[in-house]
């Protein structure tokens, strides 16, 4: 092996490696999800109480959170995500997969509760599947 495979190996292990540790937003929804599936190290903004988790679920025009309360990397580009809100009264599972081919990830909810935010008083179900994007961190930091 050469030094330029070399190089491109190392490249897409670094890649890999960071998959999972991502700030990543819906554009129709205004929701995005936190990350650090590898170090599990992510504090939730003003939720102290919680510690470090692995990551959570947030909405630009909604204060709650939804807490990533376990998560297990299963390949290279896809995870699997026990999830719960910040009351602790609803949860759900979840993977959710990396595509490198366009640079997305796909939500997928899988079992339990169905996320959910308030915008203008009103609850607004998620897509049991949900496209996200890698992005700045964006909105309010409740």
């Amino acid at each position: 092996m050469n030094a330029s495979e070399r190089s491109a190996l190392s490249t897409q292990k670094a890649e890999a490696d960071s998959v999972f540790h991502t700030y990543i937003y819906n554009e129709e929804y205004k929701v995005y999800l936190d990350l650090n599936l590898y170090e599990q190290n992510i504090r939730v903004p003003n939720q102290d109480v919680f510690g470090e988790v692995p990551g959570y679920f947030g909405a630009v025009r909604d204060s709650r959170k939804w807490l990533v309360a376990s998560a297990k990397v299963v390949g290279w580009n896809k995870a699997e995500l026990d999830i719960i809100n910040d009351y602790g009264s609803e949860d759900l599972t979840a993977t959710l997969t990396f595509n490198p081919k366009d640079n997305t990830y796909l939500l997928k909810q899988t079992g339990g509760s169905r996320l959910k935010i308030v915008v203008n008083r009103k609850w607004v179900k998620i897509p049991m599947e949900l496209v996200l994007v890698p992005h700045e961190r964006v909105g309010n930091s409740y």
